[in-house]
């Protein structure tokens, strides 16, 4: 029996309206409802402040607490002394007040790192060279060790953001060997490779402890597990290598795509890392 053309586009018309309907149903049964998307921008968002409280907590160990660290040492030598040599403890408390005087300029500058780039507009060769500078400037005696600035392959951007953070894993392995290793030369070589991004930090001095490195790093200490977490927030891989009286070397990673690419991992970590730089200014 025949049918009329209306009849059959009345029941294909009615066909597509049965599927739209079934669709959505499906479509419901996977969409997170409200309740559940709230739960999971919360989860993100204590998950956020958690890595920002890391990222503070790493400045503080950084600047504030290694100061504060070297002012016990230097106030324990003017202890041991007196009274039997009140010249000497005199001498020594003057560098122990230059010493805090040097801790609170640090503690301005950390302050000011959490919402300035702390290496500006120079790259990352003049950054760190001024770094090592600087550092010299600490031996009054010009006893410190030699500070040298490698570079590899032609230097290319970096993400302004990530080149941040590669500074600070460099500051804090570079402050390490200069205070701890007792070395006569240290090196910071800067590695721009066609498929990866590479920072080594090696020196020639005394070497860490294999029980310190099995550890993650000396009780109470944050230095190597800082540097590890900035790593990992990056992106990238980081590596400690050392042996007794054979120094040590700290190496940082970053594949090109993240270091110097525009893949969705490197716009991952910028809008990762901007969003948490805003919520820092914001709260200050």
């Amino acid at each position: 029996m025949s049918q009329s053309p209306n009849a059959v586009l009345g029941r294909t018309v009615g066909n597509r309206g049965l599927i739209s309907r079934a669709t959505e149903r499906i479509q419901g049964w996977f969409r997170p409802s409200g309740r559940e998307q709230l739960s999971g921008e919360r989860l993100l968002r204590i998950e956020e402040l958690r890595s920002e409280r890391r990222r503070i907590a790493r400045e503080l160990h950084d600047s504030l607490l290694q100061g504060f660290q070297g002012l016990m040492f230097r106030l324990q030598a003017v202890r041991d002394l007196l009274p039997r040599y009140p010249t000497e403890a005199m001498q020594a408390l003057e560098v122990a007040l230059d010493g805090a005087d040097k801790a609170i300029a640090e503690g301005r500058d950390t302050v000011a790192d959490l919402r300035h780039s702390p290496v500006g507009n120079a790259d990352m060769a003049q950054a760190l060279t001024a770094l090592g500078e600087g550092l010299a400037l600490q031996k009054d005696n010009g006893t410190g060790p030699c500070i040298r600035v490698l570079m590899e392959g032609k230097p290319r951007d970096l993400d302004p953001l990530l080149r941040d953070e590669v500074y600070r894993i460099a500051r804090e392995a570079l402050r390490n060997a200069f205070r701890h290793s007792q070395a006569h030369t240290i090196e910071a070589e800067i590695g721009y490779g066609d498929s990866q991004f590479h920072l080594r930090v090696r020196d020639d001095g005394n070497g860490i402890g294999p029980e310190v490195l099995d550890q993650g790093g000396r009780a109470g200490h944050w230095g190597i597990p800082g540097m590890l977490e900035r790593a990992k927030s990056l992106g990238g891989r980081l590596e400690v290598w050392s042996e007794h009286a054979a120094g040590t070397e700290v190496q940082l990673v970053i594949p090109a795509s993240i270091a110097y690419g525009q893949s969705s991992a490197r716009r991952r970590f910028w809008f990762r890392r901007t969003e948490k730089w805003g919520d820092s200014e914001h709260d200050s």
